[in-house]
């Protein structure tokens, strides 16, 4: 039976990440990065597409689960007739190779286990050959190679494709599997102790949760999502990949499915601002450093996402062998809106870089002259129509948010000219652009028939992403244009207590069906309520938010009110940056990403 989206629990080595079922089993596994193939791709296939179950004989979900403390250490828990038992899965922060760690230990009674691993290279469609070497199980085909081992031995079989296993533990008993990954032209990775890299990654996560510096309510959901957003980071750059997953269906057996296994830029604002508020400055220069990195070069060729090490190449196709998470196709790898004009990314990168060096993040030498190349391309380019935040795959048009973020660039540049008159820099020429794009978004994207900003000029359409006006400054939060459009966000596109991103039709983004209510949007909508003034609406949105959490704190991209199952990709880093925002501007009175002085 297929698992659902909010059935899984993550983990991972800061470089990629497994999702771990509540029966047991490994579905999703891409070796060695976030956005190589898949291992095992049972998630978005059937068993047949690679997975790895250990559970007890004959059970089919667990009795509960939880991580360790604060770290990405999964304890899945089992009772049985016979005895009860628990299943500890991980995977060690490298030196050199990934492995997976699972290790099982009786807690009660006896137990008979049985484990399955179906190893499937390159997105579950390449059967390897399995062989014994050295008293363990190793699989090879072309690049890949992984060895399988316990500890202490158990006895192995082979079975239609699988490797499989049986075994039993009584109370005080442990067995430890680990699954190591290397190229296959490489010699073997010497093996790691399972049982001491459990330690290890116990107190490597208790070290890193220690510094988180928020101290309010929901505290251990801030945290959690704090931990995810450090799982989602690939540690050799300081990138953070929007979720480790591709094609998880924005509707069940709907076309939406998309890969997401990259960086986005507009994701970096609200990233910088919710690990600075949390204490975590070390992750948000890394992450600055990968932004600094990955837009280097001609403005013109600036992108909206990269891969985790800054790659630009990340070409779109689809794999037909797989039939769907739900029957939802197709699957993609890649992603096509790489090549889309989306302007608002030019006013995200300059507002994250001017609050990395307000925050006292020192400033790289080249990081002005980079902004202001970007700024002088965007004063070229901001009248043109995009594609907009929502990567629409219908026609280019004016969205105000895309324009908002242009009038964010022109703004940011002044003001830091202001405040470090030492820069080279024309602030007339840029206040000039900032009150040209102000008045024209005014006269153009306002509706005052029906007091509300609108998706784009024109329109009549609404876009929750016009929540975000003024938390960047574009008007002060007691204007009757901001009010209006709070409103009328949540009266349009409110959907069972949360909030559509926008209407989707295929005159809008060129695709048939619908999807859920996005997440971020939602916690978008808590803090607009909040500066507003309604903070106990804003606290009752916040809270309806966490409920939608799973059993281990995790949410997806989206969720679907009417079914009551999460959505999109899983999980999601732009919904847990929501969730420490939106925590820390209820209980500390600062909405990340807010600009005061702007909006006063």
């Amino acid at each position: 039976m297929t698992q659902r989206i909010e059935d899984y629990a993550l983990i991972g080595d800061l470089q990629t990440a497994a999702l771990v079922g509540r029966d047991g089993s490994i579905d999703w596994l891409c070796l060695p990065r976030f956005d190589s193939g898949a291992c095992f791709a049972a998630l978005l296939g059937d068993e047949d597409n690679g997975h790895w179950r250990l559970a007890p004989a004959g059970a089919t979900t667990c009795t509960r689960r939880r991580y360790l403390g604060d770290s990405l250490v999964l304890e899945t828990y089992w009772e049985t007739r016979t005895g009860a038992v628990k299943v500890i899965d991980f995977m060690p922060q490298r030196d050199r190779a990934p492995d997976v760690v699972r290790i099982v230990e009786g807690v009660s009674g006896t137990v008979e286990m049985s484990a399955v691993l179906r190893l499937r290279f390159d997105y579950g469609s390449i059967v390897p050959w399995m062989r014994r070497a050295e008293g363990h199980r190793v699989a090879i085909a072309g690049p890949d190679s992984v060895w399988l081992r316990s500890e202490p031995q158990v006895k192995t079989w082979g079975q239609q494709y699988s490797t499989r296993c049986s075994f039993t533990v009584a109370a005080g008993e442990r067995v430890a599997f680990v699954l190591t990954w290397h190229p296959s032209h490489e010699s073997r990775p010497a093996p790691v102790d399972p049982y001491e890299s459990l330690e290890h990654s116990l107190e490597d996560w208790r070290e890193w949760s220690a510094r988180c510096t928020y101290k309010g309510p929901y505290r251990e959901a801030v945290l959690r999502s704090l931990i995810t957003l450090k799982a989602l980071t690939y540690g050799p750059t300081g990138g953070i990949v929007a979720a480790p997953t591709t094609s998880l269906p924005e509707e069940i057996g709907g076309v939406r499915n998309w890969d997401y296994r990259y960086c986005w830029l507009r994701d970096s604002t609200l990233t910088l601002g919710a690990l600075l508020s949390a204490g975590y400055v070390d992750e948000a220069a890394a992450w600055r450093d990968w932004l600094l990195r990955a837009v280097a070069g001609d403005p013109a060729d600036l992108q909206i996402m990269y891969g985790p090490a800054g790659e630009r190449r990340l070409p779109e196709t689809t794999l037909p062998w797989l039939r769907g998470h739900a029957n939802s196709v197709p699957v993609r790898i890649g992603n096509a809106a790489v090549e889309q004009t989306q302007l608002d990314v030019y006013g995200e990168v300059i507002d994250s870089l001017f609050r990395a060096r307000e925050a006292g993040i020192p400033a790289e030498p080249h990081a002005w002259n980079l902004q202001l190349s970007l700024l002088g391309f965007l004063e070229s380019t901001w009248r043109e129509p995009d594609e907009g935040l929502w990567e629409v795959r219908g026609p280019r048009r004016h969205f105000t948010h895309s324009k908002v973020m242009a009038w964010v660039a022109a703004d940011r540049a002044v003001r830091t000219l202001e405040a470090h008159p030492s820069l080279v820099g024309d602030p007339a020429r840029w206040r000039a652009m900032r009150d040209e794009v102000h008045a024209e978004v005014c006269a153009r994207a306002y509706d005052p028939a029906r007091n509300t900003f609108t998706q784009s000029y024109g329109s009549a359409e609404l876009d929750a992403a016009t929540l975000l006006i003024p938390r960047v400054g574009f008007l002060p939060p007691d204007d009757p244009r901001v009010i209006g459009t709070v409103e009328a966000v949540q009266r349009e596109l409110g959907h069972g207590g949360f909030v559509r991103r926008y209407t989707p039709t295929r005159e809008i983004d060129g695709l048939p069906g619908r999807e859920g209510a996005f997440l971020a949007c939602t916690f978008w909508l808590a803090d607009a309520l909040l500066l507003i003034g309604r903070r106990d609406e804003a606290k009752r949105v916040f809270e309806r938010l966490l409920a939608l959490r799973n059993d281990v704190g995790l949410l997806a991209e989206e969720y679907e009110p009417l079914s009551g199952r999460q959505l999109g990709n899983f999980p999601q880093a732009f919904s847990h940056i929501g969730l420490v925002g939106t925590a820390l501007a209820l209980y500390e009175g600062e909405v990340v990403g807010l600009d005061e002085e702007a909006a006063g």
